[in-house]
């Protein structure tokens, strides 16, 4: 297991009862893997993982960090459906800096982040926003 991997358990039956799905890295879609979209609980034994519901990595998403969560509710979720999930790159370190820019060259805006910490972050990229959560904190850019 690379320092980016991890493990999730998911269920077809609520309390973890029923066929099963492990997956230790990146997952584009649960039916590839002959396991339908209907996920009634999750174990995440360990990593921190961005699970969506539905395949390729679009729709709803739920960040599920190590534990237990017997029903659906547990992760906020208002239905079973679950498509796709992949782990959250952590990154340990005692100082971090991050750039943000709205232009690959960096010459237009942009926003420079500093982070001391001797905790977990976790950096989530979507087309839209940057989210940094660390130490109980999260910022969304």
């Amino acid at each position: 297991m690379s320092q980016y991997s991890g493990k999730i358990v998911f269920y077809e039956g609520r309390c973890f009862t029923g066929r099963r799905l492990e997956v230790y890295g990146d997952c584009d879609n649960f039916q590839d893997r002959g396991f339908m979209n209907r996920v009634n609980s999750i174990r995440v034994e360990s990593g921190a993982w961005n699970c969506f519901d539905h395949p390729d990595f679009k729709g709803q998403q739920f960040i599920l960090e190590r534990g237990e969560y017997p029903e659906f509710q547990r992760w906020n979720s208002h239905n079973d459906h679950m498509g796709s999930c992949r782990p959250i790159r952590m990154v340990r370190t005692s100082r971090t800096h991050l750039i943000i820019s709205n232009s690959s060259t960096y010459t237009h805006t942009h926003t420079h982040i500093y982070i001391y910490t001797h905790t977990y972050i976790y950096i989530l990229i979507s087309e839209d926003h940057v989210t940094l959560k660390t130490g109980g904190m999260m910022l969304k850019i």
